[in-house]
């Protein structure tokens, strides 16, 4: 797996989440995504659609820095820091989050199969 293919693959999937692109989202998340918030809930890809389709989720502002790559055989993980500026279920978001995400490589591309994110203080 090229570095340089998760990178795009990061730039696209933090565009779809900024202007909450559902078909762009739907297309990169896998199926059986487990991701965590910092609430410690674990939520789904479905889960996480629903969010962007209702509306609850908005972002008002993104952005990346700080990230680090590991690509081992067909998988990467993605750690990144995220300034984040929006509402999610009513909640204000207004902070830096650190991520991480595994993607893996399938015949239709990369997807992101794992996540969590913590809040940073």
């Amino acid at each position: 797996m090229e570095k340089s293919n998760v990178v795009n693959a990061e730039i696209e999937l933090l565009t779809a989440i900024k202007y909450a692109d559902v078909s762009v989202l739907e297309k990169m998340l896998h199926d059986d995504l487990l991701f965590n918030l910092p609430d410690g809930q674990t939520i789904t890809k479905e889960f996480d659609l629903n969010m962007y389709r209702s509306g609850k989720m908005k972002i008002d502002f993104l952005e990346a820095s700080d990230q680090i790559i590991n690509c081992i055989g067909d998988t990467a993980i993605v750690s990144v820091t995220v300034l984040l500026k929006g509402n999610y279920d009513n909640n204000r978001i207004d902070g830096a989050l650190r991520y991480i995400r595994v993607w893996k490589q399938f015949d239709e591309g990369l997807k992101v199969i794992a996540g969590s994110c913590a809040e940073l203080k």
